[in-house]
Order: C-alpha cells, then structure tokens, then sequence
C-alpha cells in the first residue's frame, strides 16, 4: 500500500541522531483494501466462546470468528457480509454499519472509523478536503498564552504540533533539538532514539500515536500529507510498519501521560484534547497537573528554564540547567 517515490529531498534524524538525507515516499490509501483487512482483523479477535454462540463447522484453523458466523450475529446473509468484508461499504446504511460494529464488538473508536470507512467509499468523498492550515488563527496563540501553570498546544492531523505557548514548547523540548520542521511526534516517536527516554513507557506512546494517526487517515482518505507521512515511516521504521499493520484506532480525548523530561523529570500530567471546529483538522490538548503534585512543581521549574530559552525558533535548545540548578534560582 505505499511505494517509494523520488522527490525533494528531506532533512531528519535517524536512530544515531545524525543528520541523513531521505526523499520523499507516496503511500496510497486504498479504501477496499483498509476495509478489509479491518474487519478481518476485528473478526479474527474474537472466539466463538467470547461472542455467545455455538461454534460453526468442524476443526477451526484460526481462533476468531468465521465470516458466517458475524454474518449470523449481524443477521446479514453470508453473501452480503462477504461483499462488505472484501471491502465493497458503498452504499451500506447505517442499520447495517451498526449491527456489524454490534456482532464484532467494536468499541466506540472502532466504530467510528468503520463509519469514517464507509463515507470514504461513497461518491461525496471523492474530492479531497482542504488540508488543515499550517499555522493558526492568531486569536488561537492569544488563547495558548493566556493559559498559565500548564503547557498546551494546537496539534494537526497529521501530528505535527501547529502552535504552543512557551510552557508548551518546553514540555516538547525535545521534538526540537532536531532541525525538522514542523515537529512532528509520530516522526520523533519513531525515528529519534531520544523518545525511548522522553516516554518512560514507550510502547504504549508508540501503539496510542499510530492508533490516532490511523483514525485520522480513515477519517481523511485523501489526505496527501497524511499518506506522506504514514509512507514515509512504514519504510523507515519496522515498530511504525508492525502497529499499522494492527489497524487499531482510538479516540484520545482525555486521560493521564508520563514523561521524562530532561530538565526537570518525571512529569505525570492529565490531559484533556479538545477538536477545533472552527479550525478543521486541528486539536487544542492541554497538559495540567494535578494541584500540590511533585508535577505541579515541576512545571514551575520548567516554566522557569523556558523563561531563558526560545525553543520553538532554536532547533537546539540548551539543556545545561536542570533542575537542581533552577530550585536553587527559584
């Protein structure tokens, strides 16, 4: 599903953190082939056993179910079911969209990406939408720099981190020591070995990215930045190429994250992302902690070492000051 294509060339970090130069990749999003190994996927998770019903057949080569069987759970005719799951969703009506995502016990994320599916199939998706701006309105960065304990910032769907205050831009100092831009955190997660200390959990940050940057894709199918993007670290990188291959989508709304920031440690922050609907494409995510914490106090000192510091414009900000040195200037 993508292809290496020649093109400009682009400037990045690979695992040793030297600079290389790569050119670009197209990758294609084919909407039959995503239709189907979605639901094969979804299908093949689920045992007989956990769906409540009496096996079909004899000896099972694999553990899911059979196409019969989610067929009977949807109450489809084997035949219909075999159209949609070979990736033909044209025309299907949401009754049937809900009674599959009933019969493959499909979360609420899954489910809207199998609607996100089916609107790409019909004739209305066929014109790319506009791509989401590269900068935001300036009343955006008002409201960035009005909030204050906390870091926020605009990020787009293509993960790429549109606009922060400096707070923000600290807590992300990392994403910028590298001279690409705009950053990116699918690109950091994957290509810059400084990730795998930046998350104390890892995996869990590398399986969350490529879950929301799927949903974004089935969400916009023709979207040349996304299928740039998504091309570029299937060849790039085996641990982005193995969880796209899981097709598992989320919604990431709200919730807690760790990070293991280089001047002032372990951060444990909420977080809470908010979809600008005045600005399509891009999500507002602010990052508090929760008051009294180690972490609030943390981020005082981050705030203070940002203070010294014009991170988004410097493509290596000084990390000389930790946070022995700033308790001592606070």
């Amino acid at each position: 599903m993508f292809r290496r294509s020649e093109g400009p060339a682009e400037t990045g970090y690979d695992r040793t953190s030297q600079p290389f130069v790569v050119t670009s990749y197209r990758f294609h999003m084919d909407n039959r082939a995503e239709v189907r190994e979605f639901l094969v996927s979804r299908r093949g998770r689920i045992t007989p056993e956990q769906a409540g019903i009496e096996p079909i057949g004899g000896r099972r080569r694999v553990a899911g179910l059979r196409r019969e069987e989610v067929a009977r759970l949807a109450g489809v005719s084997i035949d219909y079911y075999t159209r949609l799951e070979r990736g033909n969703l044209t025309g299907v009506s949401d009754s049937v969209l809900d009674s599959i995502a009933r019969a493959l016990e499909l979360d609420r994320a899954e489910h809207d990406h199998l609607y996100d599916l089916a609107r790409a199939a019909g004739p209305a998706a066929r014109k790319p939408a506009s791509p989401p701006a590269s900068a935001v309105r300036p009343v955006m960065q008002y409201l960035l720099d009005a909030i204050t304990g906390a870091p926020p910032f605009i990020g787009n769907n293509r993960m790429d981190i549109v606009a922060a205050n400096a707070l923000g831009y600290a807590l992300y100092s990392e994403m910028y020591r590298g001279p690409a831009r705009p950053a990116n955190h699918s690109r950091f997660i994957f290509l810059d070995p400084r990730a795998h200390n930046f998350y104390p959990d890892w995996d869990r940050a590398a399986n969350v990215n490529v879950a929301i940057l799927r949903r974004d894709a089935g969400r916009n199918p023709h979207d040349k930045d996304i299928a740039a993007l998504v091309g570029e670290l299937s060849m790039r990188s085996d641990e982005f190429r193995a969880r796209w291959a899981a097709h598992n989508v989320r919604r990431h709304y709200s919730g807690t994250k760790f990070f293991n920031h280089p001047v002032v440690g372990l951060l444990e922050l909420t977080y809470q992302a908010m979809e600008l609907e005045d600005d399509p494409g891009h999500t507002l995510t602010v990052y508090p902690a929760i008051p009294g914490s180690p972490s609030e106090e943390a981020l005082k000192l981050l705030a203070s070492w940002a203070a010294t510091e014009n991170i988004a414009q410097s493509p290596k900000p000084s990390l000389d000051l930790r946070a022995s040195t700033i308790k001592g200037e606070v």
